[in-house]
């Protein structure tokens, strides 16, 4: 017999593919379209339609990653968002902010989900376990997903928002260092811990960002 804790994972794998994931990947879209890039409209991503964001092996880690048990460690992503940022209006900026919609709708849909959860735990309202229980980990993985997005490293959207900080000579020169090197020391960062048993900087950014932001929606 399936508990509710799995019943609610198993609930949300659809919710993730069909809603947050699209969401994401059609913010991008509408970002760079509304800063000038056409890119992904020619391309046919700037909708919300899941069948043209899927990624079959980001779908698959996100559901593999989300039924772990007793694990932080949840990622995945839909198809990236084709995106020119020599057609974006304000340079690197713009494409700062291109990347930045992408997680920043992950916090939105999070904040919306809170809504409905605090209103319930509030009112003690009585409903079957699994819905404010379903809520909680919608709010809480969307949160998840917007920190691991905006880890600065390739490919992930923080990526350009560092080289957008930078000055240009600096973004320049890291950009060819991040394109080089970004995805092995993601993946290192993400499997070693696990490997060697240290301590895990993706545990520990974590639990110093993501945690506090879940407690301040949820009122927990």
């Amino acid at each position: 017999m399936l508990d509710d804790l799995t019943i609610a994972k198993l609930s949300l794998i659809p919710i993730m593919l069909l809603v947050a994931l699209p969401i994401h990947e059609f913010s991008h879209a509408l970002a760079a379209y509304r800063l000038g890039d056409g890119t992904a409209k020619l391309f046919g991503r700037l909708s919300l339609n899941p069948v043209v964001h899927f990624d079959p092996v980001g779908g698959t880690l996100l559901i593999i990653t989300l039924l772990v048990p007793n694990s932080f460690l949840i990622f995945g992503w839909a198809k990236p968002t084709p995106v020119n940022p020599m057609n974006l209006r304000g340079g690197r900026r713009s494409d700062a902010l291109v990347a930045l919609a992408g997680p920043l709708s992950n916090f939105v849909l999070a904040a919306a989900a809170a809504i409905p959860f605090r209103v319930i735990v509030e009112t003690g309202v009585d409903l079957p376990g699994l819905i404010p229980l379903l809520l909680y980990l919608f709010i809480q993985i969307n949160i998840v997903l917007m920190i691991f997005n905006l880890i600065p490293l390739p490919p992930l959207d923080g990526s350009h928002i560092l080289l957008a900080m930078v000055d240009p000579q600096t973004s320049w020169r890291l950009r060819a260092v991040l394109q080089q090197y970004g995805s092995m020391i993601l993946l290192a960062v993400i499997f070693l811990p696990a490997v060697t048993g240290l301590p895990s900087p993706l545990g520990i950014i974590f639990d110093v960002v993501a945690r506090p932001i879940i407690s301040l929606l949820t009122g927990l």
